[in-house]
């Protein structure tokens, strides 16, 4: 399959698994007329993989080759995770070495106490990552962690962006941003 089908069959399966049109509070607090439960689609034996795939094709298109200018993916549990594992095995099955890290919301109390899980990030270029956003708080807070844990954050990205002020809050507070999908890929509109 080639980068516009991997995408235009992952589209399909997000309209088909993830969409759910009824009215729904979104955790930004906003109402909307639809949902979209990326879970059901990061989750899934076939959109998974596609998932990993096109991420990587996105990043790759705007100039961030895992390995070279970036060394790990992850961010905020629990909507990056499935991401970021796809990801990373999307580029193994690619001849590419590329970590995950898992964000927690707060350190662990015990152990090691760490906030971000999996191979060490201070010193290392990474991308953050979710499944879709609406605020951008999400990415924000994993970013924030990332830094304060010496990562160097160069870009964030998602999987569907439901034009609801993630992209500018993201771009503002410095970050380049991609997504796969927006809402007219997916026939949808936010009520203004």
């Amino acid at each position: 399959m080639t980068h516009d089908s991997h995408k235009a069959r992952l589209c399909a399966l997000v309209k088909e698994l993830a969409v759910i049109h009824e009215k729904v509070t979104l955790a930004s607090g906003r109402e909307s007329d639809f949902y979209v439960d990326m879970r059901r689609a990061t989750l899934h034996h076939e959109a998974a993989p596609l998932i990993g795939h096109v991420m990587l094709d996105l990043l790759e298109e705007a100039g961030f080759t895992p390995g070279e200018e970036y060394v790990a993916v992850g961010g905020l549990t629990m909507g990056a995770d499935p991401v970021a594992a796809a990801m990373l095995h999307a580029a193994a099955s690619r001849g590419l070495n590329l970590d995950a890290f898992v964000v927690r919301k707060t350190a662990k109390d015990h152990g090691m106490k760490r906030r971000i899980e999996g191979p060490e990030v201070k010193g290392k270029r990474v991308i953050v990552l979710e499944d879709t956003s609406t605020t951008g708080g999400s990415p924000l807070e994993a970013a924030a962690a990332l830094t304060q844990a010496g990562a160097e954050v160069i870009a964030v990205a998602v999987i569907v962006d439901r034009a609801t002020g993630a992209k500018e809050r993201i771009e503002a507070a410095g970050y380049p941003y991609f997504s796969v999908l927006g809402l007219h890929d997916l026939d949808l509109t936010v009520a203004p």
